[in-house]
């Protein structure tokens, strides 16, 4: 029994007054990701649909729509407590999923329809995903996310296991189009776990931020950004976050386009990919994610990504096949779910309130997003000067190791931080 007690102890390292908050987080992510695993490989094998040659014009048109919506998403924040904005942000994406459903089934436009799809899901991906972890870095200490943000990630993980299981098993006998259904339900179900977490957070006093509502300005994102070295930093890492992964990608479109010809087996790849980056990922996390944060810290933790990169893109340029980059992109998304995410999503937590849900959303949404319609079109015209794949992939390798150091530097700042918070925090504590 002790021993058993040991195993729980370690797979979610929270006291007794966090444990109700962890595990409705945990329950909240795997939701959230489930739905949008069962989406994720639907969207690729559009994106390849559609041509390869259209998928910059997808990324431009994602980042489009992401400049439109972070305002809004803004004016939200600032009007209504967190309680509220939340559930309303996953509401209106699962009013989109039956949208794209009825018109789907309908049969109305298939190919426009297709590539709306394409940038909506990266849309959602990108904004349901960032106002967890502003929630997560808004309810949880630089040292409580050390220890539980493994545990936490690891339900996003287990819920991209369910994802691509559905997908896989439901897709021939139901139609990939009323698998939305399915993602809609799981929606639904996350902004329920929402209702609990902020219960479980109030009753437990886990939650710091004791305003009703962020409040501020709907455009205060930006200024906040710029004011910031940190923030600067932060953006600088999400970027070249994007770099490698959108080479990553685009290299990966190419090769599976190019050797995969039938639409039903390039799905399978896709969403073999996914279930073997979960496997790995759920395990790292329940295992091993804290204990690398608390004893190596989080720029060592955030380093690890990038050093999966020079490595990756090395093999790219020696070998430009299917197994290598298929090989790679489950290795670095492993890492990047199970070490460096965590620590990024630290990086959060010591920073003020209004900065958590705004300028972090700007970091993980806009820039992330822009980034990723830039460099579609830089690869695009590394290709259009006759590059070939393997060239491409040299060219990355020098940006992957400035990113490497890059996250050394923000490591030792955030670390600094939390330092100055705990001990403010302490000094509130003694005078109260």
């Amino acid at each position: 029994m002790s021993v058993l007690r040991r195993s729980l102890a370690r797979a979610m390292p929270a006291t007794p007054q966090e444990r109700a908050a962890a595990l409705w987080s945990f329950a909240y992510f795997f939701m959230l990701l489930a739905g949008y695993y069962v989406l994720r490989p639907l969207r690729d094998q559009m994106g390849i649909a559609g041509g390869v040659k259209n998928l910059p014009w997808l990324f431009t048109a994602t980042f489009v729509t992401l400049i439109v919506a972070q305002p809004l998403y803004g004016a939200l924040v600032a009007k209504l407590p967190r309680a509220r904005f939340i559930p309303i942000v996953y509401h209106f994406f699962v009013a989109n999923l039956a949208l794209f459903w009825l018109f789907l089934t309908l049969d109305i436009a298939p190919t426009i329809v297709a590539r709306i799809f394409f940038v909506w899901v990266s849309v959602f991906n990108l904004f349901a995903v960032a106002v967890f972890w502003s929630f997560m870095a808004d309810l949880f200490t630089a040292e409580q996310g050390k220890r539980l943000f493994g545990f936490i990630g690891a339900g996003g993980t287990a819920g991209g296991l369910l994802g691509p299981v559905i997908t896989i098993g439901l897709s021939v006998p139901l139609g990939p189009v009323n698998l939305l259904i399915a993602a809609a339900v799981l929606l639904e179900l996350a902004v329920f776990c929402v209702y609990r977490l902020e219960r479980a957070a109030s009753a437990q006093t886990v939650d710091r931020g004791e305003a009703p509502r962020i409040g501020g300005n709907a455009f205060a994102a930006l200024p906040e950004l710029i004011r910031s070295p940190y923030l600067l930093g932060v953006g600088l890492w999400i970027s070249l976050l994007s770099f490698c992964a959108t080479i990553v990608y685009f290299e990966q479109a190419n090769i599976v386009s190019a050797t995969v010809h039938c639409a039903g087996a390039q799905t399978r790849i896709f969403a073999g990919i996914d279930l073997a980056v979960g496997l790995l990922s759920l395990a790292t996390q329940v295992l091993l994610t804290g204990q690398v944060l608390k004893r190596f810290g989080t720029g060592v933790a955030a380093g690890a990504l990038p050093g999966v990169y020079v490595v990756g893109f090395a093999a790219l340029f020696l070998a430009p096949t299917l197994a290598v980059v298929v090989t790679l992109q489950v290795v670095q998304r492993w890492m990047n779910f199970a070490i460096a995410n965590p620590a990024r999503q630290v990086f959060f937590t010591v920073l003020a309130r209004e900065e958590k849900y705004k300028a972090k959303n700007l970091i993980d949404v806009v820039i992330y997003r822009g980034s990723d319609a830039l460099y579609g079109w830089v690869f695009d015209s590394l290709q259009a000067v006759g590059l070939k794949l393997g060239a491409i992939a040299l060219v990355a390798l020098p940006l992957a190791a400035g990113w490497l150091l890059l996250s050394a530097v923000l490591g030792r700042v955030q670390e600094r931080r939390a330092v100055v918070m705990d001990k403010a925090a302490a000094m509130q504590g003694g005078q109260a």
